[in-house]
């Protein structure tokens, strides 16, 4: 049982896969885990498009996306909230 009241996301498969292009949903700021930018600085910003480069999990719970953002330069880990994809838009 999950000591949160959320699914516990990793029982199915990951909703993105590496090389899948992505647009993120919101802006995000750094957290102090982004190197060289300010703690509180935007990282990326809503609408930005980036590439999911591997996924892996965070408290045995969630994916966790790592997605780098081009125009940004950031590699930041993401959540699928955070997400959608552009390619199964395209698809549907």
């Amino acid at each position: 049982m999950s000591t949160d009241d959320r699914e516990i996301e990793i029982y199915g498969p990951p909703a993105f896969e590496p090389g899948e292009k992505v647009r993120c949903l919101k802006h995000i700021r750094n957290d102090g885990t982004v190197p060289g930018r300010e703690v509180g600085e935007f990282v990326v910003r809503k609408g930005e498009v980036g590439y999911v480069r591997d996924i892996g999990t965070f408290l045995q719970q969630f994916y966790i996306y790592a997605v780098e953002f081009v125009d940004s330069r950031s590699i930041v880990g993401m959540r699928r909230d955070e997400l959608v994809s552009l390619e199964k838009e395209i698809a549907q």
